[in-house]
């Protein structure tokens, strides 16, 4: 089967709109993380080589690597979404006639929807490190191109909102509260360390090309 990530995008637009629960807002916002990635990656590479910006090669060069891995990890994510939906789809399938069909769905469904919120998350912890590498290339990127730090970071953090809310939706219907505990506590500090950083590169960003 073609994976989502290898499709051109008018294809897999037409699959997001369409009756299908699959790709859905889990998929989209890995997209988002990675689009976001991929322009912090842009503006390091039009930033390396350039003699105006010899001082921080180097680091633009570490930006760079970090931000490739992040871009195939949330790539990755798209199809895993995908998984993680049908994963549960599968479980409320379940025969539920006898007691112990019954015992066996409740458990599935419930490993199921563990999973269904363990990948959103990974998603909001990765376009959370995306958002970091966007304020280091607002600061010292490339002017020419700065303005794609800012769409990068405001991609990156439209992923992590997004992720969150696929994490809310299935935590709610878990049973086992110190696992929900621990992955709202680890959200709430994504997104409210990601929500300061963003604009704050976004102003650079902003007082750069105004």
């Amino acid at each position: 089967m073609t994976q989502i990530k290898d499709t051109a995008i008018e294809p897999f637009l037409d699959a997001l709109a369409s009756n299908a629960a699959t790709p859905g807002g889990g998929s989209a916002a890995a997209i988002l993380g990675a689009m976001g990635a991929a322009l912090v990656s842009m503006v390091c590479n039009l930033t390396i080589g350039k003699k105006k910006y010899v001082e921080v090669e180097g680091e633009m060069k570490d930006v760079l690597a970090k931000a490739e891995d992040l871009r195939h990890r949330l790539t990755g994510m798209i199809q895993d979404d995908v998984r993680a939906f049908d994963t549960v789809m599968g479980a409320y399938g379940m025969p539920k006639e006898t007691d112990a069909e019954k015992t066996s769905r409740g458990e599935a469904i419930q490993d199921a929807l563990k999973l269904a919120t363990d990948v959103p998350i990974v998603c909001c912890r990765v376009a959370r490190e995306v958002i970091d590498l966007a304020l280091v290339v607002s600061e010292k990127g490339n002017l020419n191109v700065i303005s794609d730090a800012g769409v990068g970071v405001l991609a990156a953090n439209a992923a992590l909102r997004s992720a969150a809310l696929n994490v809310f939706i299935n935590a709610k219907m878990i049973s086992d509260k110190s696992f929900v505990d621990a992955k709202l506590k680890e959200l709430g500090g994504l997104l409210a360390g990601a929500e300061a950083l963003t604009e704050k590169t976004y102003d650079i960003v902003k007082g750069k090309v105004s």
